[in-house]
């Protein structure tokens, strides 16, 4: 860059109020700082640019680098599977062939047999709300077996 001392720099105002004139000189000294701080401006937007594409180039051969360590990582993965898979299929042969299965009795095929879950009686009938159970009659709350015979029981005596 151009080495701009203090004596260079009084020359050069020097010279410029004796070519310009003393009038006119603060419009062109605003005008010139206003240029030079564009250029600064403009440099620095550059120089961000430029670094902000030399970021993008590493972060591109980053992600190559990291692809590549994924795909090695992916293919031992996959080769230790099928070794595992192979030597797990050996040894459950050999466990199929060493213990025979006992049958099943009747108890335990009705009991699989039976519906279990949301399709049982009991979670289709707490299903239903309550507005339904009231209008149709049905009962809203458990009772206990005492409690429904004291109710119906008193109701019979009057």
């Amino acid at each position: 860059m151009i080495d701009l001392g203090v004596s260079k720099l009084a020359l050069i105002a020097v010279v410029a109020l004796v070519v310009v004139g003393p009038e006119r000189l603060p419009k062109i000294a605003r005008m010139a700082g206003n240029l030079f701080g564009r250029a600064q401006r403009y440099m620095a937007d550059v120089k961000s640019e430029v670094s902000r594409q030399m970021e993008v180039e590493e972060f591109k051969q980053l992600r190559a680098e990291g692809a590549a360590a994924l795909k090695e990582v992916e293919s031992s993965l996959q080769s230790t599977v099928q070794e595992a898979n192979a030597n797990l299929s050996d040894q459950a042969d050999i466990f199929e062939n060493s213990f025979t299965k006992p049958p099943l009795d009747e108890k335990e095929v009705l009991r699989k047999s039976q519906r279990q879950g949301r399709s049982s009686w009991g979670v289709r009938r707490a299903a239903r709300p309550i507005w339904f159970k009231r209008s149709t009659g049905m009962r809203t709350r458990v009772q206990s077996g005492a409690a429904r015979m004291k109710r119906f029981h008193h109701s019979a005596n009057k």
